[in-house]
This record gives structure tokens, C-alpha cells and sequence, in this order.
């Protein structure tokens, strides 16, 4: 089973979004995220937080931390799904305007092999050594190094293939591909990187 993760960041395509949600998902939200419940039609298995920007719904299962604490509610929900055995993680509402938590909330798919990020525009996943992207094609792809350079890079499937080369960390090269197959593959010999799918809206 997979944990979907709300977050108080921002959603404005709901039905987009939804497309994304699964019946059997089971849902966390992290203290603000539980503005989105009822617009998104979920209803959720736990809350996450120190709710300070929400108010805590008493009928549902509720996890509080204080509000001074070393972890935000998002990385609190990521955790929990993670020590409960959940290796799916899908996280949603964790960008918009605070681009500090936006930041934060991107570095939290480094911690498994199976997180993504979905929000209005776009599905992120992380490349470490390998993936394999199916039925996307015409979508827009970027492959953005970070920590430091990904060494190696092999890229098939796309506009702009790359045949054991290296993307250099706090450069542009690997922005804005297209994928052209059924099948795209994406593998790095060292490094990490992140994954941007555009939806194409």
C-alpha cells in the first residue's frame, strides 16, 4: 500500500490532482494539509503536526508535536510513513510560496527509493543509479544534479540523448528534454539528481 502525504503548500488543479489518488492510499496529512481534505474528496487515516495552521479535527487520528521542534510537519509525516513500512511515498501541496519548505519538501524523496512530488505542474522523482519512465511520452523532462555533479549519464528515450556523460552541479544543461518514447531510461554512474516531469498544462 502506498502513503500519500498532504502538505499545506498549494493545490489549484484538485481534479488534476485526484487523477493521482488511489483508493486503497493511505492518507497523511501534516498539520495544514488538512485544508485540503475536502476539496480533494479524502478523508484522512492520521494527522501529522503541530497545528499551528490548522485546527485539529477530533475525528481523526492525530499525532501533535510541539511547535518548537527540529523537524517540519512534512518531514514528520515522511518519517512516520517511512518507520511503518510504506517504501511508496507519493507527497502532495509541498510547494508553493514558502520556497525554504518547497526546498526542504524536495530533499525529503532523497530518503527512499520510491518518494515522488506532484503538484499543480509537475511529478518529480529522484535518480539514484537508475529509472525507467513509461508512457510519457511528448512530456517535458529535466535531469537537475544536485549535492554535486552526476557522473556517467546515460539517457535514452528522449530528444536530447546522453551516452555516458556528466551534467555539472549549479548548471542548465539537463533542462527542458523531451521525451520521445514509450519508454525513457535514466541512469547515472554516482550522484543524485532530481527528476522534473512537466504535465504539460
Amino acid at each position: 500500500m502506498r502513503a500519500v502525504i498532504i502538505g499545506n503548500g498549494d493545490i489549484h488543479n484538485y481534479e488534476y490532482i485526484k487523477t493521482k489518488l488511489r483508493k486503497d492510499d493511505f492518507i497523511i496529512c501534516a498539520d495544514g494539509g488538512l485544508r485540503h481534505i475536502s476539496p480533494l474528496g479524502v478523508f484522512p487515516d492520521i494527522a501529522i503536526g503541530d497545528f499551528d495552521s490548522s485546527t485539529k479535527d477530533e475525528t481523526v487520528k492525530t499525532y501533535e508535536y510541539p511547535t518548537h521542534k527540529d523537524f517540519t510537519d512534512g518531514e514528520l509525516a515522511v518519517n512516520y510513513a517511512l518507520e511503518n513500512g510504506y517504501n511508496e511515498i507519493m507527497l502532495l501541496a509541498m510547494t508553493g510560496k514558502r520556497l525554504d519548505h518547497t526546498l526542504t519538501n524536495l530533499f525529503q524523496l532523497t530518503k527512499g527509493n520510491n518518494i515522488c512530488l506532484i503538484d499543480d505542474n509537475n511529478e518529480i522523482h529522484l535518480l539514484r543509479n537508475s529509472v525507467t519512465l513509461k508512457g510519457l511520452k511528448g512530456k517535458t523532462m529535466s535531469l537537475i544534479p544536485i549535492f554535486s555533479n552526476l557522473t556517467e549519464v546515460y539517457l535514452t528515450g528522449t530528444l536530447y540523448p546522453l551516452k555516458g556523460e556528466t551534467l555539472y552541479f549549479g548548471e542548465g544543461r539537463g533542462n527542458s528534454n523531451i521525451i520521445t518514447e514509450d519508454v525513457c531510461t535514466i541512469s547515472a554512474k554516482d550522484g543524485v539528481g532530481l527528476i522534473f516531469i512537466n504535465n504539460g498544462e
